[in-house]
């Protein structure tokens, strides 16, 4: 099967993506390409900053990837994999990227985005940033089919910029040195300084701990999804036999497990970075116990839990 023109470049941008922690964290986002009828597509549990060492792309039948996001099918696409020897699934969030009618899309998990998205202040202070783009901002839903309709219904055939509240963004474009560009000026309009006053240099972030407002935001809940998928509903302060990967002691610090994951230490981090660029007049929203709940007993992300574990 050969691979567009533009592959090996595609694969470089992903993997710059992936290898800034304001951007990515983990194997979270995912980006894609498409050459006629062929769409490539990271696989789920992988990470984009491995995107030029390992083959992390899963090549998809790109109408049949975009008739499951209009309803046919289960919305996993993965019947959709046109290599039957593939052991790995497409992304849980193929189905946007087939639906869109862009040649190159990278999804991330955007720090800068993130801090606006996840507050009603932030999200108006972010359009008004955004304004003169091709810009829209979409409510949260749960990754895959219902993210996919929320989106569907509210973008334009024009529409390359694409904010997912309490999530992270979306960039479109015809090519990748056109979704590069547009991906740098949004950060570029969005980026948020962090608060000076704090150190950040624990590799437990402990100083959420010890921050009050920081503190309590952490315990009030989870305020986008792959948080919920590797350190479970917001930080909890004592252990349980869940096992939580970090546990949170309120004024003194915060305990990181022996055994805590890459991916589980990297969403740790993204919680601080987030906080720690926070403005106090911004309250963010949590996604809420119902949608915790979706995303723990959401198999495509025990699939993907159970990858990462692996890295």
């Amino acid at each position: 099967m050969s691979q567009p023109v533009e592959f090996d470049a595609f694969r470089a941008l992903s993997a710059r993506l992936g290898q800034d922690p304001l951007r990515v964290q983990g194997p979270g986002g995912n980006t894609s390409i498409k050459e006629g009828g062929t769409m490539w597509i990271k696989a789920s549990g992988t990470e984009l900053a491995d995107a030029e060492t390992k083959d992390i792309f899963v090549a998809v039948d790109r109408e049949a990837a975009r008739a499951e996001a209009h309803g046919a099918g289960d919305g996993t696409c993965k019947a959709t994999v046109l290599d039957p020897s593939q052991t790995l699934r497409p992304s849980i969030e193929t189905t946007f990227h087939a639906a869109l009618d862009w040649p190159v899309i990278a999804h991330t998990h955007s720090i800068a985005t993130l801090t606006h998205g996840v507050s009603t202040k932030g999200r108006v202070v972010a359009a008004d940033k955004l304004a003169d783009l091709p810009f829209v901002s979409v409510p949260y839903a749960k990754p895959g089919l219902p993210l996919t309709r929320e989106i569907l219904s509210r973008v334009t055939a024009q529409t390359q910029v694409i904010m997912l509240e309490n999530h992270g963004l979306i960039i479109c474009g015809s090519s990748v040195q056109e979704v590069h560009d547009l991906t740098e000026t949004v950060e570029e309009r969005l980026a948020m300084a962090p608060r000076g006053e704090v150190d950040q240099s624990d590799a437990t972030y402990s100083w959420i701990a010890r921050d009050a407002r920081a503190c309590a935001l952490a315990q009030a809940g989870s305020y986008y999804p792959d948080h919920v998928v590797f350190l479970g509903p917001a930080l909890p302060v004592r252990d349980s036999d869940a096992k939580p990967p970090v546990i949170l002691h309120p004024g003194k610090g915060i305990a990181l497990r022996d055994d805590a994951t890459p991916s589980q230490k990297a969403m740790l981090r993204c919680l601080s970075d987030l906080l720690i660029r926070l403005p106090e007049d911004w309250v963010p929203e949590a996604i809420g116990a119902e949608a915790e709940a979706e995303l723990l007993n959401w198999d495509a992300e025990k699939y993907r839990q159970a990858l990462a574990a692996r890295q």
